[in-house]
């Protein structure tokens, strides 16, 4: 027993985390390795102990061994012995069931020997039974390649993850393709977790890093290691175009074997950068139940090549038809690139099935403390709604509750001044809604960018952004994911999408870029006090707060009066 440790851990496998403590930075990240993070408030912070957390990391090598030893050396009272041992049984599900292949080639589901009931279990099942073909002996049930990816996802279900030793099919050969930049070491360290050199064990999986990180540079180094015909899956033509211009930047591949497909373009060659958008385009002409890539016809450039590598940018975001043709095409290599694994359709059991499981997860404050990404302070700043508006939120329908808090008129004297302040550093102002954000470019003589500007014009104002001659730009959610504006050092969010933990990521990540002057980052969220915009606020921080990051929660008053608030510190007033 040590009193000055800072986890108290539940035999309901919840773990909290006192944030006072001296060694509570060191317990979070260690924590975090196989616990998610379920509550935030100030003193306080509560973890679970899930089986995807746990079985995310058996598959980054991770033993129930390493989960106790951490769990020992922080935890304040004795750790219950009946946490450890369904610990150890859960992760060690993992695996048990293996996808092999056979000397004919044949897909086919085994086990050990003492593994035989757990395979005739999970073979009674009517949902596996219909995925399995014919049984070769007690041990071995062959499965249709077209199933591989089904039958993963049916598995995880029933709490029996398979391991994926079955391999890949080579993809066409690709130019060999030299990369122009060297690794930073956690770079290397991540591109290595996921190939496992070359073997059955690798070629698949996430790797989580924060916006700023450089995760582009690792999937070229992915896509170099590789050396087969690559397909990359952006969240927008900005991001798209981004990884084309990294690509030419960074690397020595020939501009001709490079493609866009896009709402643009229809270019399908050895490293195609097509778009989410469009090949999850929906025929209006088709019906719902007709075969997948007649109703999303686009999605049949996952075949109009012989894939070595799908590379899926912004895995977090994954569309469900996506996800329906990466089931049907497991003999591919995946990565899955992502600040935050965190999805709000709480499909990461599928990420796990389909990608992969996590192979590297870079702790933010860490690769900040190394100079790899720019310090920031997170500040909330709270108004009050006026007398005007105070009536109409408490007689609304509570769908339309947010949106009358979050496009409050009083947040826009605060946006002034705080703009006001940052004279002089480049400001984004973010926001949800539309209306918010042209009355929000009018007030500050801004130009925006939103969804229903042209691409064209986009490009524009963001170049003019990152050369300096537009200090302050107002943005919509098109903002959220894959752009590109290194100098960026100050964010004011006014509105979001309610409570989503990974939009809050991403956005703070918009202004993580290390600077030239190695300056600091300020990401300011302007929140009605007293109503939902406040309550789902505290949700969206908490993947943040996972991450170290501590929220100074001021009024408006202080919040626009003097210099930009100091760092707050995280052991003494986290959010």
């Amino acid at each position: 027993m040590d009193l000055t440790n800072p986890l108290i851990v539940q035999s309901d496998r919840t773990v909290l985390l006192e944030v006072a403590s001296p060694k509570s930075g060191d317990a979070r990240v260690a924590l975090a390795r196989f616990a998610e993070l379920e509550k935030s408030p100030e003193h306080v912070h509560t973890y679970r102990i899930g089986p995807l957390s746990l079985w995310n990391a058996a598959a980054a090598g991770l033993t129930a061994d390493d989960v106790a030893d951490t769990l020992a050396t922080y935890a304040k009272y004795p750790v219950p012995a009946s946490l450890l041992v369904d610990v150890r049984e859960q992760m060690q599900r993992y695996g048990r069931l293996r996808l092999v292949r056979a000397d004919d080639g044949d897909l086919v589901l085994t086990a050990s020997a003492a593994d035989v009931a757990v395979l005739e279990e999970v073979a009674r099942d009517r949902h596996v039974a219909v995925l399995l073909g014919a049984r070769v002996d007690e041990r071995h049930w062959t499965v249709r390649l077209g199933d591989r990816g089904t039958l993963k996802q049916t598995l995880l279900r029933l709490g029996w993850p398979p391991d994926d030793q079955a391999g890949y099919s080579d993809g066409t050969a690709l130019e060999a393709l030299q990369l122009g930049c060297e690794l930073r070491s956690y770079q290397r360290d991540a591109v290595g977790a996921w190939w496992a050199g070359g073997s059955t064990a690798g070629g698949n999986g996430v790797l989580v890093l924060p916006c700023g990180a450089g995760k582009t540079v690792i999937g070229l180094a992915a896509l170099a290691r590789t050396g087969e015909h690559t397909l990359v899956l952006a969240t927008s033509i900005v991001a798209a175009r981004q990884w084309i211009s990294e690509l030419f930047e960074k690397t020595d591949v020939d501009p001709d074997l490079v493609g866009e497909y896009s709402g643009e373009r229809k270019q399908v060659r050895p490293i195609t950068v097509a778009t989410y958008q469009v090949v999850t385009w929906r025929d209006p002409n088709v019906p719902e139940d007709a075969d997948l890539t007649a109703v999303h016809p686009h999605l049949g450039l996952f075949d109009q090549q012989r894939w070595g590598l799908i590379v899926y940018d912004e895995v977090h975001l994954l569309p469900a038809p996506v996800f329906r043709v990466t089931a049907r095409i497991q003999a591919v290599r995946r990565l899955g690139l992502t600040a935050t694994l965190v999805r709000e359709d709480g499909r990461e059991s599928d990420v796990f099935s389909l990608i992969g499981p996590k192979r590297y997860d870079a702790p933010w404050r860490e690769l900040e403390q190394q100079g790899w990404i720019a310090p920031a302070v997170c500040t909330e700043v709270r108004v009050e709604l006026p007398d005007a508006e105070r009536m109409p939120y408490a007689t609304a329908d509570p769908r339309a509750r947010y949106r009358l808090a979050a496009t409050s008129a009083a947040k826009l004297p605060v946006l002034e001044q705080l703009v006001a302040r940052h004279r002089g550093d480049r400001v984004l102002v973010i926001g949800q809604y539309l209306d918010q954000l042209r009355e929000v470019a009018r007030l500050l003589d801004a130009p925006a960018v939103t969804g229903q500007t042209a691409q064209s014009v986009r490009e524009e104002r963001f170049g003019d952004f990152r050369d300096g001659r537009l200090p302050v730009l107002v943005v919509s959610k098109v903002a959220n994911f894959s752009l590109d504006l290194p100098e960026a050092n100050v964010l004011v969010q006014l509105s979001a999408a309610f409570g989503s933990r990974q939009e809050e990521a991403q956005r703070l990540g918009r202004i993580l870029r290390p600077k030239a002057d190695g300056g600091q980052a300020h990401f300011y969220t302007v929140v009605a006090r007293e109503t939902v915009d406040q309550e789902f606020a505290a949700k969206r921080q908490r993947f943040l707060a996972e991450q170290g990051y501590a929220y100074a929660i001021v009024d408006a008053e202080v919040a626009t009066e003097g210099q930009p608030p100091d760092p707050p510190d995280a052991a003494a007033s986290p959010r």
